[in-house]
């Protein structure tokens, strides 16, 4: 049975699950349905997740160094993996994604990929938008993918000041 741990961050409520290995899943809010799938346990793995998760809105930590099993289609775990090259502070187009996995027709397919993304943040989905840059589309809600675009251009000006 695989781990569960509420922790509070600064954008809300963030629920991390592992496996006893790795980290499985990250989801913004306390849905209801994992109380049924998961044991609430803190472990040293999800409570590592957690202090990276503090670090990351601190403003200290731009990537993530966590064990992590992306459960999904073979697709969704390659556009997933794709996602993890963005670098901290810019974005990608769903299209730019598509391109990157060597099939440039499947931006939409991207898209609902993205929209699974199993671990928020660790897997920094908010970093994609569409075609013409707007905010499309976020698991967690667009009011969140805009802070946390905004919160990582902000820690970008302030390094380089």
């Amino acid at each position: 049975m695989k781990n569960l741990l509420y922790h509070q961050s600064s954008i809300g409520n963030i629920a991390i699950v592992d496996n006893g290995e790795k980290i499985t899943n990250v989801f913004f809010g306390k849905p209801g349905f994992l109380q049924t799938q998961f044991r609430n346990a803190e472990t040293e793995l999800n409570t590592l997740c957690a202090k990276q998760l503090d670090e990351y809105f601190k403003g200290v930590r731009r990537a993530f160094d966590l064990p992590m099993e992306m459960e999904g289609t073979p697709f969704q775990v390659n556009v997933w993996k794709a996602m993890l090259t963005v670098p901290y502070g810019e974005r990608r187009t769903y299209r730019d994604i598509a391109e990157q996995i060597g099939n440039p027709n499947s931006y939409r397919a991207v898209g609902l990929a993205n929209n699974k993304n199993p671990m928020v943040i660790l897997v920094p989905c908010h970093r994609i938008v569409g075609t013409n840059g707007d905010m499309v589309g976020y698991g967690g809600g667009l009011a969140k993918k805009k802070q946390l675009l905004i919160f990582e251009r902000e820690q970008l000006q302030k390094a380089s000041k």
